[in-house]
């Protein structure tokens, strides 16, 4: 799907433009153009090559089919800037990243993604009831743009910290096996989404630092900084979050070990009641005829206890030399 919003000079908002019109308020240089279209619209390839003419790389990063690193690119007469959004169920612990392009121009902005993006579609539905998201320009609009992505990592990350307080508490209570792979699927999530976090802020920094002058006025910077801010403390949290999926695999595993150490504990004291039990079955089940070199042998019985006695206290004399006990 392709939508298209565009304010004249006049502050009029029109809506759906087709593609001669679009051309046509492009090369104007006038009034602002949002162009937001979806990759699976066969007329979208055709959109921004014919109608923007953006270079053939720009638009293959578009449609590749994969969620590319954030990055900025300058082509001169416009900024080439992907994006990541985040979105993470809580029922389903699944991360997901979406990819979000942007093409940034003197009086136009184009978003494409391979998938609908909730700040985007609410963004733009908003653009359409007021100007007031339109009203101050191209740069302005990136900025909101960037900025509802941003901020909509921040519930996800709230998320995955809910949940990695869940298997604390679940944790201490019952140490199950499914929590393992419960507490190390969230620290993948943890070091993907920050995977994702650094690049995108380091693409941030730059459009806050004026590198951009001829297409980000000087007013925007601070507006720019202000993105850079919120995805710094999202870095933050989610280091914080690392760390706390670290010490839940340590409570797991320390939980598991002290388990084990009451289960052994049980067969130990099974094991000594049941040793002397052993031991006299043993010795008055024994044959005490011995017949060495063919003689009957009168003191087997004191010979065989001489012999355990000895072979005890060798036994004893070794552990305290390894220093067993």
């Amino acid at each position: 799907m392709i939508r298209s919003l565009y304010l004249t000079d006049s502050g009029e908002l029109q809506g759906n433009l087709d593609l001669a019109a679009v051309k046509s308020t492009m090369t104007s240089g006038k009034g602002l153009l949002w162009v937001d279209l979806d990759t699976a619209d066969p007329d979208g390839r055709a959109l921004l090559h014919d109608a923007f003419e953006f270079h053939f790389l720009a638009i293959d990063d578009c449609y590749n089919g994969r969620v590319d690193t954030p990055k900025i690119d300058d082509y001169g007469t416009y900024l080439f800037i992907v994006a990541q959004s985040v979105d993470y169920s809580l029922q389903s612990e699944h991360l997901e990243l979406t990819e979000l392009n942007l093409f940034l121009g003197q009086n136009y902005v184009v978003s494409v993604h391979q998938s609908p993006i909730a700040p985007v579609d609410e963004l733009f539905k908003r653009a359409g009831e007021s100007v007031h998201l339109v009203n101050r320009g191209a740069g302005f609009l990136a900025h909101t743009i960037l900025d509802e992505m941003v901020d909509d990592i921040l519930p996800a990350v709230e998320a995955m910290d809910e949940r990695l307080d869940d298997l604390e508490r679940a944790i201490l209570e019952r140490p199950e096996k499914q929590l393992l792979s419960d507490v190390l699927r969230l620290k993948r999530d943890t070091l993907r989404l920050r995977r994702s976090i650094l690049p995108q802020r380091d693409m941030v920094n730059r459009l806050s630092r004026g590198e951009f002058g001829a297409l980000i006025h000087t007013d925007a910077l601070i507006f720019y900084r202000d993105i850079y801010d919120h995805i710094i403390r999202i870095e933050s949290t989610l280091e914080g979050l690392r760390d706390l999926a670290d010490s839940a695999l340590s409570s797991y595993l320390s939980a598991v070990n002290n388990r084990m150490n009451e289960i052994m504990k049980v067969l130990s004291v099974v094991a000594v009641v049941f040793l002397p039990l052993t031991l006299i079955a043993s010795i008055y089940g024994t044959n005490l005829d011995l017949r060495p070199f063919g003689l009957e042998f009168e003191h087997g019985f004191e010979l065989m206890i001489g012999s355990m006695l000895m072979l005890a206290a060798g036994m004893v004399a070794y552990f305290r030399r390894r220093g067993w006990f």
